[in-house]
Order: C-alpha cells, then structure tokens, then sequence
C-alpha cells in the first residue's frame, strides 16, 4: 500500500512560502529592473541605493556580463562597479562612473571590447530588457553615444598613459624616463650587493650619487620658458656627463643624473651648473625670467640610501 501523501498544515504553509518566493524571484527581478532603468532615464519614481537593491543590481549585471561572454568572471568585479550602481539606482547621470569604470578596466589589462560590452549589458539590465539575444549579443547601437565615448575616452587615457611610462626616452628633452632610472638603480644596487657578497667593499653603493638639478624660475606663468629651460639644462647635463653616466627627467623641470663619485665630480657639476646659467641668461627669453641674481638653475649632490625600496622614495619625494 502506498504512503500518505497528505501534508500536514506546517509543511503546506512551507510549500506555499516556496512557491511564493519563486514566483516573487521570476517576476521581481524583471519588475526591479524596469524600475531602475526608469530611475536611470529620469523617472518620477527613483529607485532606493541601499545595499541590498546594490547587490541585486549588480547580480543581473555580472550573469548578464557572463552570459554575453565575458571571458574571466574572476576579473569582473572591480570597485567602481558598486559606484556604478549606487549611480543608477538614485537616478543620477552615469558619465563620471562609468569614466572610473573604464578607467580600472584599462588599469586591470581589460580590453576596449570587453569593457564596452560589459556596458552594453548594463544598459540592458537598466532598460529591463535582462533576457534575450539583444543582451548576450552585446550590441551597442542602443547605449547613449555620450557614454559610449566617455568610456572609450577614460580607457584610452589610461592606456596611453602607460604607454608613455613604458617609454625610454623623453620626448623633448631627449633624457631618459623615470621609469627608466628606476630600472637602471635597480640595476646599481644589484651591482652593489654582489660586490659586497663577494668580500668587496661595504660603502661600495657610496660611489654612486645623485645630481639634482632644480630650476628656480620665479614666476609660475612661464611655462614656456621653464620647458625652453630644461631642454638647455638638458642639453649641457649630456655635454659634461658623457661617460656612460645616466641623465634622466623625474618630471617636467627636474633633471638628474646618476653617476659614479669620483675626484672630478665637484668639478663636473660646478661646470655644468655654471653653463647651464650663462645659457640661460644669453638666451634673451630666458633672461626675462631670471631672478635679480641671475641665476636660475642649482645642481645638488644627494647620497643614495641603503636600500634600493629607498632610492625609489627618495625619487618619489623628489616628483
């Protein structure tokens, strides 16, 4: 004979509670997501920024990012994500998030495609239309241009900033990059410590300084001539030291030089601080920017630290 398949009146209310709560989940979701996209296109009713309407948003987002083929779900979630959503779900113009957006995406090593995709699919989550193909096509004829080209243009910004700091040499003036010195005090400190592994000297590293070179132009408005400045100063810091040494640009009027100490060094960069300040002030465009005591550029010795985490501060303090 066959078991009773009665319920009892607790696991009937349990059942109902189960099947209310998956209708609520099938129909709520399309309904949530109609009202954001309402609160997003400036509806009179917007919808509430709190932290669980983040998560669910946020939810829809990602499976609909996945579902259109994003290829790392791991490297979705970004913390400009959640801006993105508190944005929408207050009804606020989305531009400056989804420039922060773009921006890590870029920073993160994520494509243009992926990251212009991932947008097209929260302009369809927003929009309510969280199923279909028009969602895991992906397609980008429906997102506003405005914010389309805001994404692009904050990828692009960062993108083409990495590239510069991967180059080698400045453009204008011709020295070598930050990026570059870097690599080559890496390259000393190595130096260094194998020399000392191998019974050398202990203040070896002391045999290297640092030259700085500052550019004291009174008047912050002349830029054109702080510019036409180092690429004078640049110019005689290559003409002195030329013997392998390195001559680099920490930033737009800081020019440095690492090299060896040896007896002629005072000598060399009194010289070089010398011409550089006779150029300047027989160049009659810079002459107008001296200071009354005609001297416009200083050359300082700086001893490298211990460590090379520390010469990279002592750059850092010096940008």
């Amino acid at each position: 004979m066959e078991p009773s398949r009665e319920q009892s009146p607790e696991q009937q209310r349990r059942s109902g509670e189960s099947d209310e709560l998956r209708e609520s989940r099938r129909h709520g979701s399309g309904a949530g997501s109609r009202r954001t996209g309402a609160a997003h296109a400036g509806g009179s009713t917007p919808a509430s920024g709190g932290a669980e309407h983040r998560r669910a948003l946020r939810s829809r987002w990602r499976g609909a990012t996945l579902a259109s083929g994003w290829p790392f779900p791991g490297d979705w979630y970004c913390t400009a994500i959640d801006r993105v959503c508190d944005a929408a779900l207050r009804g606020e113009d989305l531009d400056e998030e989804v420039g922060r957006l773009a921006a890590q995406r870029a920073d993160s090593g994520i494509g243009l495609d992926e990251t212009l995709r991932d947008l097209t699919v929260l302009h369809a989550v927003l929009s309510g239309s969280n199923t279909g193909s028009a969602l895991v096509g992906g397609e980008c004829e429906e997102v506003p241009p405005a914010l389309l080209r805001r994404a692009a243009l904050a990828w692009a910004d960062v993108v083409a900033g990495r590239s510069v700091a991967r180059e080698v040499t400045d453009a204008l003036t011709g020295l070598t990059t930050r990026s570059y010195l870097r690599m080559r005090l890496y390259e000393v400190y190595r130096e260094t410590e194998s020399a000392r592994a191998g019974g050398g000297a202990e203040n070896d590293r002391d045999s290297y300084e640092l030259l700085v070179t500052s550019l004291r132009l009174p008047r912050e408005d002349v830029r054109w001539s702080r510019l036409m400045g180092v690429v004078l100063a640049a110019d005689v810091l290559r003409e002195v030291f030329d013997r392998g040494e390195t001559v680099s640009l920490l930033r737009e009027s800081t020019p440095v030089v690492l090299t060896r100490n040896d007896s002629r060094l005072v000598e060399r960069r009194r010289r070089a601080e010398s011409t550089i300040n006779a150029r300047m002030r027989a160049d009659p465009e810079l002459r107008r920017a001296l200071d009354d005591s005609g001297c416009a550029v200083s050359i300082r010795e700086l001893r490298l630290p211990a460590e090379y985490s520390g010469a990279c501060e002592l750059l850092d303090s010096l940008c």
